[in-house]
């Protein structure tokens, strides 16, 4: 129920990116909501939020997340205690059932938002010939989410880190389309799939990550870039923000999600106990 101050950013941006639409948030720690004192109690854990009205935070079920998919037969056979990579797995099947159900936008946690995505339908190239997927978008029911559920359950490899993320949607995408290189900041349809190109996402890739915890000469525009994830996976070093270093992603903090911001510049708990 304490997560790091970048998840609270990324949550706190995207509900200033898009404030017509809701933000949810799915917790393991968040028990079973019955009452409008439990949401309220739930919500009031996290003061940042106070004065956004469209941030929710919902109990992470997954075997209702999983009902009424292919994923759930695949779920009450698993074993967790014997996957390598649980966290992983059971969070990239999440995100699948949830907007195959549901449509919209899912997000990783470590992604701060800049502005609106306009595509509907989209995945996000890490490069020109692989997909990431951790941020992408459908409607409801669309035949891409139910082919990748597939795909998840006959090629599972719990082993094999990535093999039911961001190489399932690659594998599923190139059964649709070849993939040529982009061309500038060009984006590639396939279909009704938007390819989004990697600037969208990744200006920075995963090697240069710890540019974002660097105090930079002159700050990028990020112009042509929707949001920026920010490789928390990579950060083994435990890189956090640090208020008054005027490295780039305090500055991106700033910005984005100034509540969170306020509140560790001024020493303040982002939780309430």
């Amino acid at each position: 129920m304490k997560p790091p101050s970048l998840v609270l950013c990324a949550i706190e941006s995207a509900a200033r990116v898009y404030p017509d639409r809701p933000v949810i948030f799915f917790m393991k720690g968040v028990t079973e909501m019955k009452s409008v004192d439990d949401v309220k109690r739930v919500q009031g854990h996290f003061p940042t939020f106070a004065s956004l009205d469209n941030v929710h935070i919902f109990p992470l079920i997954m075997e209702d997340i999983f009902n009424s998919t292919p994923l759930l037969p695949w779920y009450k056979k698993i074993n967790p205690e014997h996957e390598q990579h649980w966290v992983h797995v059971s969070s990239d099947g999440c995100r699948l059932a949830l907007i195959w159900k549901h449509g919209g936008i899912y997000m990783d946690t470590d992604i701060i938002s800049i502005r609106a995505i306009p595509d509907k339908n989209f995945l996000a190239a890490q490069s020109s010939h692989y997909s990431s997927n951790g941020v992408f978008g459908f409607s409801s029911r669309h035949y891409f989410t139910w082919k990748s559920m597939e795909d998840f359950v006959q090629n599972y490899n719990g082993g094999l880190w990535g093999h039911q993320g961001p190489q399932l949607f690659t594998r599923v995408l190139q059964k649709f389309c070849s993939l040529p290189e982009f061309k500038g900041v060009d984006d590639i349809m396939c279909g009704n799939i938007s390819f989004l190109n990697p600037q969208h996402f990744y200006p920075i890739p995963y090697p240069a990550w710890r540019q974002y915890y660097e105090v930079w000469d002159k700050l990028p525009t990020f112009n042509d870039s929707y949001a920026l994830h920010l490789w928390n996976y990579m950060n083994n070093e435990h890189r956090t923000m640090v208020p008054g270093s005027n490295t780039l992603v305090e500055n991106l903090y700033k910005r984005h999600c100034p509540s969170t911001y306020i509140a560790l510049k001024k020493n303040e708990s982002i939780y309430l106990q």
